[in-house]
């Protein structure tokens, strides 16, 4: 218990964050939700109805904002007003919420993080009191400068959006959480639960994560794995995992030996 994620002064026991989109229906969203223990819930705003749209489904009847932390995110935008915007009609939406998930996109093809608009994006969401979580490359630098702005999270990329290809530059990532005072969560590219086990051993605070769930082939179970996967890399990392050996090690000592 006294091992908890803590981002913006708030604590959670899971640090796992996953998204509701490219589900086939909300009940599925629902179920796979519940089965992965996550407390914090990303929305696209653009893309799912938070209560805009009346006539529609309403994402909020499935995942109640009083069950959840509702983590609303710029995806789908490539500019820093679009995103500023989004996040303004989110809060107005969510009664003053005010924790966003920044992500502003460079072009359709990668979904790679534009970092011109998102320091710029950033930089207006805190002035205006926003508690932002901020979707970034694998860049220490840039990384750093999100923190020194006064993001409560910074969120660097495993690899490309919905590519499913893993922690691709693991040594960038723990250059960034060597410096980091506040959380490092991998954002982007966990494919498989030993992906989020990876990102968790190297000593990541968490893993959002969404096709990796929402494209499986049984959501509901790979929601269960994923689950586990956190769990077992998180006490891994505070286990402290033994020495890597050139040569082999016997596991029982020799000395003592009958001949």
């Amino acid at each position: 218990m006294s091992d908890l994620l803590t981002i913006a002064g708030k604590t959670y026991s899971s640090r796992l964050l996953i998204g509701t989109g490219k589900y086939k229906d909300f009940d599925e969203t629902r179920e796979s939700i519940e089965t992965s223990g996550a407390e914090i819930v990303t929305v696209a705003i653009r893309r799912t109805n938070i209560g805009q749209n009346a006539d529609e489904p309403n994402l909020l009847d499935f995942v109640s904002p009083d069950k959840y932390t509702i983590l609303p995110n710029t995806a789908g935008c490539f500019s820093a007003e679009d995103a500023v915007r989004c996040c303004k009609l989110a809060r107005e939406l969510l009664d003053g919420h005010d924790l966003v998930k920044l992500e502003v996109l460079g072009d359709q093809k990668t979904l790679y993080p534009n970092i011109t608009h998102t320091l710029r994006a950033a930089r207006e969401l805190i002035d205006d009191g926003f508690k932002v979580m901020v979707y970034t490359n694998d860049d220490p630098i840039v990384a750093k400068e999100l923190e020194d702005m006064g993001c409560v999270a910074v969120m660097p990329l495993g690899s490309l959006i919905g590519s499913g290809l893993g922690i691709l530059n693991p040594h960038n990532i723990k250059l960034i959480m060597e410096e980091a005072n506040v959380p490092i969560i991998v954002d982007a590219g966990v494919g498989t639960a030993s992906d989020a086990a990876l990102a968790m051993e190297m000593g990541c605070d968490g893993v959002l994560l969404n096709s990796a769930v929402a494209h499986a082939q049984k959501p509901v179970l790979m929601a269960s794995a994923m689950k586990k996967a956190i769990e077992a890399g998180r006490e891994a990392f505070l286990a402290g995992r033994m020495p890597r050996k050139a040569y082999a090690s016997a596991s029982s000592p020799l000395d003592g030996l009958s001949r």
